[in-house]
């Protein structure tokens, strides 16, 4: 590679890291302030958050960022102002910048939003329900992950209008697998909390599948029918039945017999593989047998 080129990506990695970390910061932000209030440990955490992006400080507008926290832990200015103005910075960013990637930016501003509301190791019945109305505001994600998971458990936990301590844990121990907290007190309470939940996986809400072309696997046993059948009925519908995941996967049914944790998750050694693979980079959705086989009904 010549030093041009060379050149050429710094630049061009540069930029994809400012994108991104504008993004999570973005999310952040926007989850500290979900229930209205800010507060040390909030603060904190975005102290660490600038601490760990040292490297872009010198890039506009990260070293503005840099002089907006100090400013309000020396001159003691209200926490949430601090928030707000943030926040516009962020979005001058974003609307300065060309290259922007709507999909790509707000998948990033969900991870950082669920990293706010995780911030302060507490999750209240506000944030849960204004996390709740973002999502339904960004439906055109919803093919996306980790939204699709996000947006399948949230729907779980709202379904009997009520939240509980235990769906709130099972809410940080979901958080927890993609978001780091940078402060380590905090994180180090979360993952105590949360030592006995267990998340693998989720399945998509509303699941928009496209067949022809497109490979599909089962995993576990069907409550409806049986394998053979529902592989017959993908194929007829220009679907390609495989017995194996892997990479070429686009879609992976979970079987709902047997699987007593269905309430929040999908269990199974072909779903860790999905999910591994998905935080590869590859989409791979998840769907329940029984959202498959309305699909399946309403075409055939």
């Amino acid at each position: 590679m010549s030093k041009v080129d060379e050149q050429v990506l710094k630049i061009y990695t540069a930029k994809a890291q400012a994108d991104k970390a504008i993004s999570s910061l973005k999310g952040i932000l926007l989850g500290i302030n979900l229930d209205d209030e800010v507060n040390e440990k909030e603060i904190h955490e975005l102290q660490k958050w600038v601490q760990n992006h040292k490297k872009l400080i010198h890039r506009n507008p990260f070293n503005e960022f840099m002089t907006i926290i100090e400013r309000t832990i020396s001159d003691k200015i209200p926490p949430k102002e601090t928030i707000e103005d943030l926040f516009w910075l962020c979005q001058k960013y974003e609307g300065d910048n060309y290259y922007y990637n709507a999909v790509t930016t707000d998948l990033q501003t969900l991870q950082g939003l669920c990293h706010g509301i995780l911030a302060d190791g507490v999750i209240s019945d506000e944030e849960v329900y204004k996390l709740n109305k973002w999502l339904e505001e960004n439906e055109h994600l919803n093919n996306y992950y980790p939204y699709d998971e996000v947006r399948s458990l949230i729907s779980s936990i709202l379904s009997d209008n009520k939240i509980d301590e235990e769906e709130k844990l099972v809410l940080k121990a979901y958080f927890n697998q993609f978001v780091k907290l940078h402060d380590s007190s905090t994180d180090a309470l979360v993952k105590q909390e949360t030592t006995e939940i267990s998340i693998s996986g989720l399945c998509s809400s509303e699941p928009n599948v496209v067949f022809s072309g497109k490979t599909f696997c089962i995993t576990g046993v069907l409550k409806r029918g049986n394998r053979e059948d529902l592989q017959k009925d993908i194929a007829k519908l220009g679907g390609i039945p495989t017995d194996s995941i892997n990479r070429k996967t686009d879609y992976l049914i979970v079987g709902d017999r047997g699987n007593k944790a269905w309430a929040f998750s999908c269990y199974g050694r072909k779903v860790e593989k999905a999910i591994d693979l998905r935080k590869e980079g590859h989409t791979i959705m998840l769907i329940h047998e029984f959202d498959f086989a309305d699909i399946v009904d309403d075409l055939i």
